[in-house]
């Protein structure tokens, strides 16, 4: 596979700063040789980067440091589109999951001028859909989904085209587990499937993934995943913005990971809201790698 890697130097979309520094503890954990050793090929490897928050007016509160996210998510929207349409596989290093905006809007602005539809699996402690009218906080990184849904602010919606990036029936949500009181009625309009963790204790990880992946696959032509690290439990993943305990387990996260591959239909992947700040000894980072591995072809039993 050829493999194009953008970096994204992002946290103006979070709560907590330091998930600019994300990539850079992927790349310190050694994921482009360990990319190469399962037969890969890096094709190319850019940076997104942005000012940072002492440089900047946060701006309106519902909706903090948009314009420049807006940039970023632009950039980055061209920098993936540029790369699906010569046939590389656009794996995206974050980064707060605000970027999610441009990840998903540069592989769908292909697809679309071909008549194809992408299904997302959305793994994440938390559902994304918050709008700046629902969200508490005014943070973006609580808004991708719902943005690549057609809701929320225009300018961010219309990074995808005419038409919003994504389909409700295309995607689901895995491993929520914090929901904003008023995010909750969004995520009911907006019709999209959600696997919370009581649903997923109580009816087993293995059979909850299997669902999920047959239910993104049924409509579309290619699978992308869009993994949060908080969706990980905090005990296997410490360093991330968000932590919320009761997560997946390590084994369990590497498992979706390896589905996902096994599919033959995976499209993309961003993995984001790695914070080092927050880290211990990059173990997060090196998780990050490994889950990586997973879902681009490495098995226990090559």
């Amino acid at each position: 596979m050829h493999i194009a890697v953008t970096n994204v130097h992002l946290d103006l979309g979070a709560g907590r700063r330091g998930t600019d520094m994300g990539p850079s503890a992927m790349h310190v954990a050694g994921l482009l040789p360990k990319l190469r050793d399962l037969g890969h090929t890096i094709s190319e490897i850019q940076s997104i980067g942005t000012q940072t928050y002492e440089e900047g007016d946060p701006g309106e509160q519902s909706a903090r440091f948009l314009p420049v996210i807006h940039k970023v998510c632009s950039d980055l929207a061209d920098v993936v589109e540029s790369a699906v349409d010569v046939g590389r596989f656009p794996l995206v290093l974050g980064g707060d999951h605000s970027q999610a905006i441009g990840t998903v809007s540069g592989i769908t602005r292909v697809w679309k001028r071909t008549g194809k539809r992408l299904g997302v699996l959305w793994f994440d402690a938390h559902t994304d859909m918050n709008t700046p009218d629902s969200s508490p906080s005014g943070n973006i990184h609580g808004m991708p989904l719902a943005t690549l849904l057609g809701t929320g602010d225009p300018t961010l919606v219309a990074l995808a085209g005419g038409e919003p990036a994504l389909r409700p029936e295309d995607v689901v949500v895995f491993g929520a587990r914090d929901v904003d009181a008023a995010e909750s009625p969004v995520v009911k309009e907006l019709g999209v499937r959600v696997y919370t963790m009581s649903e997923i204790d109580r009816r087993g990880t293995a059979v909850c993934a299997e669902e999920a992946i047959a239910h993104i696959s049924r409509f579309t032509d290619g699978l992308h995943l869009s993994f949060d690290l908080d969706g990980v439990d905090p005990k296997d993943a410490p360093g991330v913005g968000t932590p919320v305990p009761g997560g997946l387990s390590l084994r369990e996260s590497h498992m979706i990971c390896e589905m996902m591959s096994q599919t033959g239909r995976l499209a993309g992947m961003e993995m984001v809201e790695l914070n080092p700040t927050l880290d211990q000894a990059n173990h997060t980072g090196q998780l990050a790698v490994w889950l990586i591995q997973s879902a681009l072809g490495k098995r226990i039993m090559q």
